[in-house]
């Protein structure tokens, strides 16, 4: 886990044995500090500490002065203090000065990883629960992962920022959203920016597995457990132990086998089909779906139990009509990754109605036009004639209807226009005369004849 957890303690042996405890768990960018001042040194020198595991006996500073320090250098540390005293009001102290836990020495393994894993869930869902607030576009810290993700967009920025955090965790992850807006390409996204990022991803679409195909190709089988079983099958969840599964169209599974997942996700176990032991599996489940899983949970087509278990950590995507800032750059994109870095130009005609056309297909669609408009150009600059059919008679109508507009006389735009000056000077004549080059009774004469007051 790439988390940067800080160790402060006195005892060079016990802050030796939390650390290599923390490693064997799995845990990355540890850092101990005997001395609490070199270690406060390193939070005011800006170190991003997730956790920060202190004691509170310590000559110099002691753990409680060097947790207020830490809160008010960098609040969002998620700070553990570990002592060996157990004193309720030493306890109750530490956590109203912002404290998250308080542990009593001799900390066992087990409790001690529970504790600073629950305070990284926390710090999770409080980071996530902050970007809505913040009015800067948040940075990734891995921003490769994402990098196949084009936009420049303020909403997806800041969908892209949760979805990082979500990455940080263990806990299945649903994406909705229409067709084509890109959920298959945000859980590799989110794969390659976890822990398991070196492990595999497996996508599965649930809309085509059957009834009579799920356990075979979910929990595989041995040789002979059935008529047809020639030899042993890997399914996908003993494939993808460690790594990542993709649901993809988690809606269309049916209920009965909605049950088998649900006990897979609350045990992590499972039995091979011509076994009777059950296997333990380590994965990540991230689904993914166009339904409305609410409606069907209300007319009993999807389990709540399930649903509840998949939506802890929950993205929507949002139709490509609703960013249409990002058409432009997905052009761009797409021309440079289908015709190369000699990419050819498009027309402004033809994005004009590209851009006023609202993409019920969303990003599938706008990459399946811009294919077939570079087909179509045969290396000349792209116009309106190389867009498809459905395009095209949206073309003509967006030129009717801008040939349609009446065409506003030389009067109506003086009007317009000295109206809208005289309103930016507040309504003061002798300003506005003097910025419209005419004199100040000509003006009135106007303003009159507007019925402007």
């Amino acid at each position: 886990m790439k988390n940067r957890i800080l160790v402060v303690d006195d005892e060079i042996d016990f802050i030796e044995s939390v650390r290599r405890g923390l490693i064997t768990s799995g845990f990355k960018g540890i850092q101990t500090e005997s001395d609490p001042q070199q270690a406060l040194a390193a939070v005011e020198n800006g170190i991003p500490f997730e956790v920060a595991l202190i004691d509170i006996t310590m000559p110099g500073i002691d753990g409680v002065q060097l947790l207020e320090a830490i809160k008010k250098c960098q609040p969002q540390i998620e700070c553990i203090m570990i002592t060996a005293l157990d004193e309720a009001r030493t306890a109750v102290n530490c956590l109203k000065k912002g404290a998250y836990d308080y542990l009593v020495k001799p900390v066992s393994k087990e409790n001690l990883i529970l504790s600073i894993q629950r305070a990284l869930e926390r710090k999770r869902l409080l980071d996530i629960m902050n970007i809505g607030k913040i009015k800067s576009i948040p940075e990734l810290k891995n921003p490769t992962a994402f990098a196949p993700i084009v936009t420049h967009n303020e909403k997806m920025a800041r969908i892209l920022k949760i979805a990082e955090l979500h990455a940080t965790s263990d806990a299945p992850v649903l994406i909705t959203g229409e067709t084509g807006t890109g959920k298959e390409l945000m859980s590799q996204a989110i794969h390659a920016a976890s822990d398991r990022c070196h492990r595999q991803f497996t996508a599965i679409n649930m809309d085509a597995i059957t009834d009579t195909l799920f356990d075979a190709e979910f929990f595989g089988h041995t040789k002979g457990a059935f008529t047809g079983a020639e030899k042993d099958r890997t399914g996908y969840l003993e494939r993808t132990h460690q790594g990542t599964l993709f649901l993809d169209e988690i809606g269309s599974l049916v209920p009965i086998l909605q049950g088998k997942l649900l006990r897979v996700l609350q045990s992590g176990e499972f039995i091979k089909i011509g076994t009777s032991e059950p296997r333990k599996v380590d994965l990540r489940i991230i689904a993914a779906t166009n339904k409305e899983l609410e409606k069907m949970i209300a007319t009993d087509r999807f389990r709540k139990d399930l649903y509840y278990r998949l939506s802890g950590s929950w993205l929507h995507l949002p139709p490509l009509r609703e960013r249409m800032d990002d058409v432009p750059l997905l052009i761009g994109f797409f021309l440079k990754a289908i015709s190369g870095p000699d990419s050819l130009e498009i027309g402004e005609a033809a994005m004009d109605v590209l851009m006023a056309y609202d993409y019920p297909g969303n990003v599938r669609e706008l990459k399946s036009i811009v294919r077939s408009a570079v087909s179509l150009a045969q290396g000349n600059p792209i116009n309106i004639n190389c867009l498809p059919g459905h395009i095209r008679q949206r073309a003509k109508k967006y030129v009717q209807q801008a040939q349609a507009q009446p065409v506003p006389t030389l009067a109506e735009l003086e009007k317009t226009h000295i109206i809208k000056v005289y309103h930016m000077q507040d309504n003061n004549k002798a300003e506005s005369a003097r910025v419209l080059g005419i004199g100040i009774n000509t003006l009135r004469r106007k303003l009159k004849a507007y019925g402007v007051k």
